[in-house]
């Protein structure tokens, strides 16, 4: 009989822990093949190969390793026996790394992240779960040209769109606005409508020194000075509500543009998308008149990656404004079609 293969690739996280008796703490230990080995249920799915990637607690996550972990993920499916790919991933930043690699793979194949909330140490831990159907999203065809996928409680996420909603819950990701765009169940894998894809940028390594800054009430421009001070290269702002800033930042924001470094504007509200409704010092419509780049309805941490891939990428201020307004307006964030082909059981 026929079986799909599924390239298995770790990174560490939560499904790659136990918990030390020593000191109580969890701590990651399980390589790629032990990881796989805890899921027999694998192989009534498909046959399975294992890479490991890496050992990392997900908090160490970076963008450039982001990058690097992309092209082993585009090595793996350079081999066309390989229906999809399935990556282990620590839940802390996998909505960061998950979209990183959405911005930068071009393959219709599958490609799922997947975790754990539960170490195997503990009492019913989720991982084994989370894993088998990874597997059979990355093997069902109604998962191709999806983009990137995050796979977790029997849900399907989009990376455009899912964060982590709970430090502890097993139904800690969401996506706001949209929901899932599926869920997989006794019966399969069932896609009840598919988003369109995002732009890609080339497979190249991202800039560093892109840094995130986030309003709270009160709050002086002492970090906005920082950042001109040290060079960075590019700024993401979450403002509050559609995308203000207090009055006192605007001279350094101004200064950031006029110096050439983007300043991306995106809302710490969890929802909804900047928009430039209010004048006024701060107010969105003089921040866009400062030269501020929207960035739509993108969470603060995906627009930092977003803009340290397009900075890697070689863009200049104009290309950047261009490539936000699809990336955080059109194409991927409102573009949304219901799945005609595969309507689900």
């Amino acid at each position: 009989m026929y079986m799909p293969i599924v390239q298995i690739i770790t990174t560490g996280g939560t499904i790659a822990h136990n918990i030390d008796p020593a000191t109580g703490a969890a701590l990651p230990t399980l390589s790629g093949e032990e990881l796989v080995a805890e899921v027999p249920a694998l192989a009534g799915v498909a046959q399975v190969r294992v890479t490991e990637f890496s050992l990392l607690q997900s908090w160490n996550m970076t963008p450039a390793l982001a990058a690097d972990l992309a092209r082993r993920v585009h090595d793996a499916l350079a081999d066309l026996e390989v229906t999809g790919a399935v990556v282990t991933h620590g839940t802390d930043t996998m909505e960061e790394t998950s979209f990183a690699l959405d911005l930068v793979l071009d393959t219709p194949r599958p490609v799922v992240f997947t975790g754990a909330m539960r170490n195997p140490s503990l009492p019913g831990p989720d991982g084994p779960r989370n894993v088998v159907s990874a597997a059979r999203v990355a093997t069902d065809p109604a998962a191709r040209d999806l983009g990137v996928l995050v796979v977790l409680n029997d849900e399907i996420h989009a990376a455009r769109y899912v964060t982590k909603g709970h430090t502890t819950a097993l139904h800690t990701f969401v996506s706001r606005g949209v929901g899932p765009i599926g869920l997989v169940d006794d019966e399969g894998v069932w896609v009840r409508w598919r988003p369109v894809r995002l732009p890609r940028l080339p497979l190249v390594d991202p800039a560093p020194h892109v840094y995130l800054i986030k309003v709270a009430a009160g709050m002086d421009d002492l970090f906005l000075r920082g950042a001109l001070d040290a060079g960075a290269r590019g700024v993401v702002i979450e403002g509050s509500g559609a995308g203000h800033t207090p009055a006192t930042w605007e001279p350094t924001i101004g200064a950031l543009v006029q110096a050439g470094v983007p300043v991306v504007l995106v809302s710490r509200a969890g929802a909804g998308r900047v928009a430039a409704t209010y004048g006024g010092a701060g107010g969105g419509r003089s921040l866009r008149a400062l030269g501020v780049v929207p960035g739509g309805d993108l969470t603060g941490p995906k627009a930092r990656v977003a803009l340290a891939f397009a900075l890697g990428a070689g863009m200049d201020m104009a290309a950047i404004r261009d490539y936000f307004s699809h990336v955080g307006n059109g194409v991927g964030a409102y573009g949304i079609r219901p799945d005609e082909e595969h309507p689900g059981p």
